[in-house]
């Protein structure tokens, strides 16, 4: 069976296609700007004009969601994140601005204040830099309305607060936004392979030698994921993410199988990076690796993937017919 490529198809368990892609673009002010991010390579910051382009693209290709992350200016950063309530902030004018121009176009914003604290954490701190877990949630239900009003589609806390899914999904009823779809990044670790992530989004200086141990999970923990996932459901997420991705593919077999729900990995920063450098010195062959990768996603259970990688992919698929 496996002499002849026919025969291979034939018996092909695991398929990609454009609709199991996710493509996560960097935001920020300005006009006609494209700032590359020098960790990773291809990926750029992009003014909400120069978006617009790559949204018309993201949709010729057949991805069905473009998930939107902030780079604000330093100045709007503040210890309580209060920027991400700005209903005129970057990502409500460009989730406006990508709705008004394709509004079939699928649109998710990530739900946490990393992007606009000061110190770089998901939430409100104190006196000893621990964050705060229920003063952050309101602030974190307040973003979220404001994310919804602009228009999004999806909204994807990814701050591993407790409870904020619960508190969420009642202030979206209350508010009768019951079209809104929650992707709850409900097994998120305190992974090393953010990096180039916090660089994108200018979080990593604020941060400096702090880490998010706290109230990310602890990568040596299976069982807990399980927890936070079967948290997250009950308190009304439609679907879970597990995150970072392919370190973690066992958590994403077990999240699947335990719970048959909509299931979501993200490819995160550093894992593009590493492929990119090897890409680029000639060390493995980008196309061939990246559909591999896509197929240990899917393979693994995953439903869709978050990937820096979604445009290529889509192209690539597009081509093979």
């Amino acid at each position: 069976m496996r002499r002849d490529d026919f025969s291979r198809r034939m018996m092909r368990e695991t398929r990609v296609t454009s609709d199991d892609l996710i493509y996560p673009v960097f935001v920020t002010e300005g006009t006609k700007v494209r700032q590359p991010i020098a960790s990773m390579p291809g990926v750029e910051r992009l003014s909400v004009d120069i978006l617009l382009g790559v949204a018309e693209e993201t949709l010729k290709l057949g991805i069905p969601v473009l998930a939107l992350f902030p780079a604000i200016e330093p100045s709007l950063k503040t210890p309580d994140g209060a920027e991400a309530l700005n209903e005129k902030g970057l990502i409500p004018r460009a989730v406006s601005a990508i709705k008004r121009a394709f509004p079939e176009l699928g649109v998710m914003t990530d739900v946490a204040l990393d992007p606009y604290t000061s110190h770089g954490q998901d939430g409100v701190i104190d006196d000893a830099g621990y964050v705060i877990n229920d003063v952050t949630v309101e602030i974190l239900v307040k973003q979220a309305l404001v994310q919804v009003a602009a228009g999004v589609d999806i909204v994807a806390p990814s701050d591993m607060m407790d409870g904020r899914i619960g508190a969420i999904r009642a202030a979206l009823e209350v508010n009768h936004h019951i079209h809104t779809r929650i992707l709850a990044y409900a097994a998120k670790f305190a992974s090393g392979f953010y990096g180039p992530f916090r660089d994108a989004v200018g979080s990593a200086t604020n941060l400096g030698r702090g880490n998010k141990m706290t109230y990310q999970m602890d990568p040596a923990n299976g069982d807990e994921a399980l927890r936070e996932v079967a948290l997250d459901l009950a308190e009304g997420a439609d679907m879970v993410m597990v995150k970072p991705g392919m370190p973690y593919l066992d958590i994403v077999r077990r999240v699947k199988d335990e719970f048959k729900v909509p299931t979501y990995v993200y490819q995160v920063s550093g894992e593009y990076a590493m492929l990119k450098a090897a890409f680029q010195n000639g060390w493995l062959e980008e196309k061939k690796v990246v559909l591999e990768s896509m197929l240990a996603f899917k393979r693994a259970g995953a439903d869709g993937v978050l990937t820096y990688f979604a445009r290529d992919v889509a192209r690539w698929l597009k081509e093979e017919g």
